[in-house]
């Protein structure tokens, strides 16, 4: 009997320390209120500008026979990207605030056709943010193998419309789909351009799509569009530029 109760004597001991060494169960978190909640998260910073914007940091090539040169990409030494934004068909409500905080300056190659009707939303843009008008077609037909005087309608009316309904007359130039011929080349330097633009990379559904390589080089032309993944897009590509130590600035700038 002495012996029984000698163990459970202990057991009762065992038992009382493992309850003393557990940890208290965990006040439970307050109720969020007005003072106590986590802070919004702070914008992204903008791209901090290398030089003063607007001044001309090259020239292009100049037209020579009659047609404008074609430029794919920038050569240079320095951290610089360019981003340009084709058509205008999906008119983004945060298009103008998202460009305007990050400051990058982008080429808008618009079509008349994708404009006419919403001159403010593309002028709000342009005003607020130093963005740089470009010429695109009336249309957006594919100009290779078009007469001559095909091409240069759809040049120079779309010149002539954006001046009429945007205040500025473009004078960078991007054939539609990238394609062109000799009789598009001439057509644009009769219209007043003075560069066909091309490009060597593209954002598309929210991905950054390299012309060779893993990621973005310094010079690099960047295309994007005015569709239904602005936003990813655009953002894809601020964060791929940070991410390989580039600086958007305006292309206008070394095409002076």
């Amino acid at each position: 009997m002495g012996a029984r109760w000698r163990v459970t004597a202990a057991l009762a001991v065992v038992l009382a320390l493992s309850a003393c060494s557990t940890p208290p169960p965990p006040a439970p978190a307050p109720e969020p209120s007005e003072h106590n909640q986590a802070p919004a998260a702070a914008p992204a910073p903008a791209f901090t500008a290398p030089y003063p914007f607007g001044t001309v940091q090259q020239k292009a090539p100049p037209v020579a026979n009659g047609l404008v040169p074609v430029v794919r990409r920038i050569t240079t030494d320095k951290p610089y990207v360019f981003i340009t934004m084709d058509d205008g068909a999906v008119k983004d409500p945060e298009a103008q605030r998202l460009i305007q905080g990050s400051g990058t300056h982008p080429v808008l190659f618009l079509n008349q056709k994708y404009v006419k009707g919403h001159e403010a939303y593309f002028k709000g843009i342009l005003d607020s943010s130093g963005a740089t008008l470009g010429d695109h077609t009336v249309n957006h037909p594919n100009l290779r193998g078009k007469p001559l005087e095909f091409q240069r309608k759809e040049i120079c009316d779309n010149a002539d419309d954006l001046q009429k309904g945007l205040g500025t007359r473009p004078s960078l130039f991007r054939p539609p789909f990238g394609n062109y011929d000799d009789n598009t080349l001439r057509a644009a330097a009769a219209c007043g351009m003075r560069v066909a633009v091309l490009w060597s990379a593209a954002v598309n559904d929210g991905h950054v799509q390299f012309q060779g390589g893993t990621k973005l080089k310094p010079g690099d032309i960047v295309l994007m569009h005015f569709r239904k993944t602005f936003k990813e897009d655009y953002n894809a590509f601020l964060d791929q530029a940070k991410k390989d130590g580039l600086t958007p600035v305006p292309l206008v700038d070394f095409l002076g």
